[in-house]
């Protein structure tokens, strides 16, 4: 515990049977959980982290799981009876998995197995749902790679166990080394990405949105829904649109980049690249609808976009005019192009104002 806190750790592990244990060996003492998600492995992850398990006592903080029992409805209390029944019955939305554990109460290590591989994101998602069914007070996520410092854990915990903020992400990017370290397509990778990600999260200020190195409190638990988090490797630029959607507040805190501690990459680039864009563009307008729908934000937003759409076709005809056939331009087309293209880029510039000055509050330092 951390200030009288629970801790958990999430280790979402997929074919990691030679890394596994080192996560587990290296855990502060200060962790009361360490839950690790095995994603239907073909390897012997699983049985790993099952014969760790067997060398353990079971002598960890005793925890009670919610009993989500759904109260007599009153006059007044059917929106607390709404969302017990949410909680109880959401497990069926999750990938199917299988708890092992006899005492989960009572055991350190918990071990969940998905019946079918379902990617990081999902993984995460079920650990967060174990998290919120027993109460726990900050969760964290450490993958089961080993290229998270243990030793940096508390400082990722230690802003959201003092109730300053609902979210924190470890952010490489400020460690002195980064430039050094990380190899250099990922950093202008997650560079980009990460510019990104910040205009579609409204998270203006964050520059490591790739980071899995996190932690969430109970309340940020509660305020999302978190079988909706994107299953595959685009989970933590999810994840940020679905806390800005809620309002909660996140940090950046410095953490060092870890390569070549053993890990195999399983992410094909290119591939994850394109899917993370297209979700960014779609949790861009469901922030905008779901969010800021009557705020004027909104409008100079969709306005902007309107005009510089309609000014495509008038910037077409002035090049296949003017380039292609070598035409004089009509100066109505000129004209028309200018006032659409420059409307379009002043209200899309508005809005991107009124968007950074609306979210500055969530993001402290």
């Amino acid at each position: 515990m951390l200030s009288e806190k629970t801790i958990a750790v999430i280790i979402p592990a997929y074919n990691e049977e030679t890394q596994i244990r080192r996560v587990l060996d290296t855990m502060p003492e200060f962790v009361d959980r360490m839950i690790v998600v095995n994603d239907c492995s073909t390897d012997q992850t699983a049985q790993v982290v099952q014969d760790y398990m067997d060398s353990q006592r079971p002598d960890a903080v005793e925890l009670r799981r919610a009993s989500y029992a759904v109260e007599e409805r009153t006059l007044y209390n059917r929106a607390d009876v709404i969302v017990q029944q949410r909680n109880r019955d959401e497990w069926q939305y999750f990938t199917p998995a299988d708890i092992v554990n006899h005492i989960p109460h009572k055991e350190r290590i918990i071990l969940i197995n998905h019946r079918k591989n379902a990617g990081v994101g999902a993984a995460v998602a079920t650990g967060y749902k174990w998290c919120k069914d027993y109460g726990i007070d900050c969760a964290a996520v450490m993958n089961g790679d080993g290229q998270m410092d243990p030793a940096e854990l508390e400082s990722i915990c230690r802003p959201v166990v003092g109730g300053e903020v609902e979210y924190v992400k470890g952010n490489r990017l400020r460690h002195p080394s980064a430039r050094l370290v990380i190899p250099k397509v990922r950093l202008i990778g997650n560079s980009i990405l990460s510019l990104v990600t910040s205009m579609c999260s409204g998270y203006w200020r964050m520059s490591d949105s790739q980071s899995g190195y996190t932690s969430i409190s109970k309340k940020a638990l509660n305020a999302i829904a978190l079988h909706k988090i994107y299953p595959s490797y685009g989970m933590p630029n999810d994840m940020l649109v679905k806390l800005n959607i809620a309002c909660c507040t996140i940090r950046e805190v410095e953490s060092k980049p870890v390569y070549h501690v053993g890990e195999q990459s399983k992410m094909n680039e290119s591939k994850v690249f394109f899917h993370i864009y297209w979700l960014l563009i779609a949790g861009f307008f469901q922030r905008l609808w779901g969010k800021h729908f009557f705020h004027p934000l909104f409008v100079f937003y969709h306005l902007g976009l309107f005009f510089f759409g309609v000014s495509l076709p008038y910037l077409w005809k002035i090049v296949n005019l003017a380039i292609i056939q070598g035409q004089a331009v009509n100066p109505v087309t000129l004209l028309v192009f200018m006032f659409l293209f420059t409307t379009g880029v002043q209200a899309i510039i508005w809005g991107l104002w009124m968007d950074i000055q609306e979210n500055e509050r969530l993001y402290t330092r």
